[in-house]
Formats: structure tokens, sequence, C-alpha cells
């Protein structure tokens, strides 16, 4: 199997034979695009977040959601500058562990979880609800990307989709219990990208990819909750007081905010017209008091980090470090893709945030926590690199 990613650097061999690479930590060479994306993103979700609850809160000065997505996003920095800190082998260890500490987090959760709207996805911890969702699709690219890096065999480099397969297959099937459809689909997408990304040849991503188009489609079929949200989006006018009340609000929403917005706090979907404005469809609430402006000013920090995420996986000089820079961009990217084609109409719902900007705890801490992993590949691999590498021990995985 070929790793065209990342480029291979160039080790220096001392007469004592002995292994030893150091990556030094390098805090003035951390990636300026990550930040200001972040910064953009948790603080426009800060300020809309308390904008849309905030008429909704007469009882109390300040909106009780806010407070909470306050506490969360200082709590996400700290973890973030925790994050920076962690050298990238200590991930690298610990890979296949967090993932079967977060399979029986999901295998639990059906048993022990909080049940809401219909799905038990959340487990009650002292002071928290843990969403064990998040934390698996961490651990599953940090599990895939040490299986697709590791030392290659004849059947993993003809065959790297089985082995992925793997591991991606327990936490998918654990999530559509729950049910949870959209962690499962975006679960299943970044597998893919990694796989596409490590050099796996398309005729072995193409049969899983139809198995798993398959597959969603006899499950919106079988369940009830998913085939009325296809039904909502085919034709949303039809089923306007029904399956596709919130969609059509949405378009309601866009139409207000034309190009500058009805202005911040001057929107009225959020007034019990747009269900949960602050959650899934906060970009609608974006929408409709900054206009297409702030629409995309959003959608172009996504942009931005992605771009920077990418050139960071692109700078790598190992597998591991590229592929894991991939991973934690996409368990960003593509979330947000995803949630803003649902709003704007081209997906069906699928109860999912838009990260750093939507409320929502889990999602922001381990959006968080994908930053600082990211900002330490980009600063370690910016860093100067001194190494000891023996001719019998070279290896394509190095310590940082």
């Amino acid at each position: 199997m070929s790793h065209p990613v990342p480029r291979r650097y160039s080790p220096r061999s001392r007469a004592d034979g002995a292994v030893h690479e150091r990556r030094p930590f390098a805090a003035n060479a951390l990636d300026g695009g990550v930040i200001a994306a972040f910064s953009v993103l948790a603080g426009v979700g800060l300020v809309m977040i308390y904008s849309l609850t905030a008429p909704l809160s007469d009882a109390s000065a300040m909106p009780p959601q806010f407070v909470r997505q306050l506490v969360t996003l200082v709590t996400s920095i700290l973890v973030l500058i925790a994050a920076l800190r962690v050298p990238l082998t200590v991930w690298r260890r610990f890979a296949l562990p967090l993932w079967c500490a977060s399979v029986v987090l999901l295998l639990a959760t059906p048993i022990v979880g909080i049940e809401v709207n219909g799905a038990r996805r959340w487990l009650p911890l002292p002071g928290l609800r843990l969403q064990a969702a998040e934390i698996a699709k961490f651990a599953t690219v940090l599990a895939v990307a040490v299986l697709l890096t590791a030392k290659p065999s004849r059947k993993a480099r003809l065959k790297p989709v089985f082995s992925a397969a793997a591991l991606c297959v327990p936490p998918v099937a654990l999530l559509l219990l729950q049910p949870d459809f959209g962690s499962s689909l975006v679960l299943c997408v970044v597998v893919g990208v990694l796989l596409f990304a490590a050099g796996t040849p398309m005729r072995y991503l193409i049969p899983p990819a139809v198995l798993s188009v398959g597959g969603a489609a006899i499950y919106i079929a079988l369940r009830p909750y998913a085939h009325q949200r296809w039904t909502g989006f085919l034709d949303p006018w039809a089923t306007a007081t029904r399956e596709g009340f919130q969609l059509v609000q949405s378009f309601v929403a866009f139409a207000r905010g034309g190009l500058f917005g009805v202005g911040l706090g001057g929107g009225r979907q959020k007034l019990y017209y747009l269900p949960e404005a602050h959650t899934d469809f906060i970009l609608a609430g974006i929408a409709e008091e900054l206009g297409l402006i702030g629409v995309l000013a959003v959608l172009g920090a996504f942009a931005a980090l992605v771009w920077a995420g990418a050139r960071i996986a692109q700078r790598a000089r190992e597998p591991f470090a590229a592929l894991v820079a991939i991973g934690m961009t996409s368990l960003i990217g593509i979330p947000a893709v995803i949630n803003a084609s649902v709003v704007m109409g081209m997906l069906p719902t699928t109860g999912f945030t838009l990260p750093f900007v939507s409320y929502g705890g889990n999602s922001l801490l381990i959006c968080s926590l994908a930053v600082g992993v990211l900002l330490r590949i980009g600063a370690c691999e910016a860093a100067p690199v001194q190494t000891r590498i023996s001719g019998a021990s070279r290896r394509r995985i190095g310590r940082r």
C-alpha cells in the first residue's frame, strides 16, 4: 500500500546505530489559519447562541444555554492547550485502547443512556451528559491511522479496506442502534477519506461505498423517523406543517435575511417558528440576522480551516502524522458540509450540529481536541528535525 500524502524526511545515520528521533514542539510555529478559523467560528457561535436564546429566557438575565456554552468553550480551550502538549506517539500508543473504550461506551448507551426525542445517545455523568458518538469518531480516526501506517504486510497492501472495516463497522452498528444515522454516516465518510489518502486503490473503495449506500437506503426504508425526514426533504412544501416544517422555516429565515440580514437580535424565526434554532439549524439563524454575508463568513472560516489542515497534512514527513491531520480535519469539515447542506435543503435532516457554532458541549470539546492535535502536528513538522536511525530499524512512523 502506498502513502502518497506525506513527504519522507531524510534521516541521518550515526556511528552508534541508535534509533532516536526528536520533533521539538515549537509554540511559535502554530498554524495561524487554524487558530483564526477556530476563533471566528467559536466567537460567532457564542454570539449567535446568545441572540437566539435570549428572547426565550425572560426569567434570567443571561440565557442558560449561553452560560453553558461559554463554560464549555473555556473548557474546550483548555483541552486544546492540553492537546498541544501531547506527543503524537502517545496518541499512537493509546489509539486502540481508546477505540475499545469508546466501543464500550457505545455498548452502554442503549442500556443506561438518556432518551431524548426518541433517541438514546447520551450517558448520564455527574454534571454533564456524555455523547459516546463523538469519542468514537475521534478514537476511530486514530485507530485507523495506526492500522494504515503499521508495518505493511501483503494482505494490508492488497486489501486495507477490510482491516479498516474491522474498526469502523462495530461503532457504526452501535450508532445505528441508538439511532444516530448522522454520526454513523460521518464516521464512514471519514474512514473512506483516510483510506483514499493512504493510497488505497479505488477498486477496493467502490464496493464498500456501494454497500454503504444500499445499507443506508434499507435503513431509511425500515426506520419510520428516517423515512419521514426523507419525505420532508423531497417535498418540504407539501409537508410544511409536518415533516417539512423545520426545512420550510429555514428557507423563510434565509429569505428574510437577504444580503445583510435583519440585524443581530432582530430575527423572528427563533420565536418558536424554527425549532431549536440554536442547535442543528443555527446557520439559518445566522442567515436571518447576519444575511448572506454572515453565512459566507462562517463557511469561509470552515474552508480556511480545511485548507490549513490539508496544508499541515501535506507538509507532514511521516504517514501517521499526515493521516491523523487529514482525519482531524475531516472530523470538522465533513460535519460542517453536511450541516450546511441540510439547512439549505440539499440533504435530508440528520440532526447534526455545526462544529464550534451550534450549541452542544460534546461536539465542541471533541472538535477542540481535534484542533489541538492538528496544531501539534503542524508545529512539530515546522520545527527542526534531529534523527538517528540505524539501517535495520528504519520505520515510517517516528516519534514526536
